[in-house]
């Protein structure tokens, strides 16, 4: 069953690789924004069939383990890429946007293979997750960050269209910013499959400060960044630069960070190829896909986004949060780092919506909104989950 779910998650990824390329020959032979063609309803169709394997993958996991597969990094973040694909379809049938999928279905892709770098073993359930909460409320925030990222494509899409070019400016700087964060996500997925596939490992042990015992730690990319006080047991490979800052807590938390490290700096090297060998920004050489593109409708949708995502996060990530807090530890609110990060991110969409409909901010400034609103959520899948160590750690 765990071979059939892994053979339904491949059929998945290649099936929404496929219609990436299929709305990218919709847009080339499209007449009207508003229209579908051919290539797009074959898209459309081909989007609908790589859910479908996915949610096979869902199901036969769930099967697998006894219990609903979001429990640790991978099932949570190919949920999020599922659920991402499922509101991309909804809101195409809405908007009958081709572009849309071309800018949102790589994000999809990209969420897919991020989630395929952690370990996928099924383990039972810690004491802690054995609730009926864990569905309720992992799965409902999911939906509701995956509902905020399609903003975050539309956004995307407006500010490539719309941002001038020809001239150096704040806007342009920081839309360069957003394709190199993009770019590192995948420096870190190349960085992952490259060392894993030839076996790499690095080896250390030193005191962690919170179990007051020796434990070891063992890196499968290049040890940039070392445990403090860390002792290295493999002699043949790279030897750390620096030492993680002794306040990092988690035993984990030095080669997470060495982890994080090296894939900006893969970003860094992604993108200077790219520089090169386009002559021009990354931006500017993505214009002309998006040459027929209706800013007002991308501008709606999103704005429609947020206004779905917004109270479906709230539910799922606060409201239902606190209830199984409460339940768990006694306590609704702690101030664990994911309890922060999921309040800003719900303060940041209120905001959005707040200027939206009082300020009227429309255009280019909603879409900077709902790109710096990913970047929030972005922050809190890796960053959060990566680095900072809390009572969500086991995760």
């Amino acid at each position: 069953m765990v071979a059939l779910s892994s053979n339904f998650l491949y059929i998945a990824f290649i099936l929404y690789l496929v219609a990436t390329f299929i709305f990218g020959g919709a847009i080339r032979d499209k007449k009207s924004e508003t229209k579908e063609n051919r290539w797009s309803k074959i898209g459309i169709i081909v989007t609908i069939g790589g859910f479908l394997a996915q949610l096979g993958y869902f199901i036969t996991r769930w099967i697998a383990s006894g219990h609903v597969p979001v429990s640790n990094l991978f099932e949570f973040t190919t949920f999020f890429g599922m659920a991402l694909v499922l509101s991309f379809i909804v809101i195409y049938f809405i908007y009958k946007s081709s572009v849309l999928g071309l800018f949102t279905l790589p994000v999809a892709l990209l969420i897919i293979a991020y989630a395929s770098m952690f370990p996928r073993d099924i383990a039972p359930l810690i004491p802690a997750l054995q609730s009926d909460w864990l569905l309720i409320h992992v799965t409902t925030a999911a939906l509701g960050e995956a509902i905020l990222a399609v903003s975050f494509a539309s956004g995307l899409i407006y500010l490539i269209k719309m941002v001038d070019q020809t001239v150096k400016s704040k806007s342009t700087f920081w839309l360069e910013f957003v394709l190199y964060s993009i770019l590192s996500v995948f420096g870190f997925i190349l960085l992952t499959v490259g060392f894993s596939s030839v076996k790499y490992e690095a080896v250390f042990t030193y005191t962690d400060p919170n179990l007051n015992q020796e434990v070891e730690l063992v890196y499968n990319i290049p040890p940039v960044i070392g445990p403090s006080g860390g002792k290295e047991l493999t002699t043949e490979t790279m030897h750390p630069l620096v030492n993680a800052p002794e306040w990092m807590k988690g035993k984990d938390a030095p080669r997470k960070l060495n982890t994080l490290v090296l894939s900006l700096l893969a970003g860094i090297v992604l993108y200077g190829i790219l520089r090169l060998a386009l002559r021009k920004r990354i931006a500017a050489a993505l214009q002309p896909l998006v040459r027929n593109v209706n800013p007002q409708l991308v501008d709606e949708i999103t704005y429609r986004s947020v206004a779905i995502g917004f109270p479906i996060f709230t539910l799922g990530a606060l409201i239902f949060a606190m209830i199984w807090a409460q339940i768990a530890w006694t306590r609704f609110w702690g101030w664990d780092p994911k309890e922060v990060w999921a309040l800003i991110t719900f303060l940041f969409y209120a905001a959005f919506l707040h200027l939206r409909l009082s300020k009227g901010w429309h255009g280019e400034k909603s879409a900077w909104l709902a790109v710096g609103g990913f970047a929030i959520i972005t922050f809190n899948l890796v960053v959060v989950n990566l680095v900072l160590a809390g009572l969500h750690s086991y995760a």
